[in-house]
């Protein structure tokens, strides 16, 4: 099955969704180095495990995630992913930034 083609603006709107995905993707991202299963996820996030499966789904779709199967399954972020690279760029540089908004 061939992938839909997206624009990258479409890809991004699908990747950050709503407040409770970008939760779920900035954890994996600032903890790039860990493979967390959906339970540690949840507690970490303050989400139902639930809704982290679903939000998970839709990063497994985009690539932005790796699912490893073990038991229980553990998710990471895609390091081999170029939007994903961009985006950890950019929170890099987030996290030097001290001032407050």
């Amino acid at each position: 099955m061939k992938a839909k083609e997206r624009s990258i603006w479409e890809v991004l709107e699908m990747g950050f969704g709503s407040g409770t995905k970008f939760r779920v993707l900035t954890h994996l991202i600032l903890n790039s180095e860990e493979a967390l299963t959906k339970y540690a996820l949840a507690k970490a996030t303050g989400l139902k495990t639930s809704s982290v499966e679903n939000h998970l789904r839709t990063l497994l779709e985009l690539d932005w995630v790796k699912e490893y199967p073990f038991t229980p399954k553990t998710y990471q972020i895609n390091l081999e992913n170029e939007v994903v690279l961009q985006i950890l760029d950019f929170f890099q540089k987030v996290k030097r930034f001290k001032r407050r908004i």
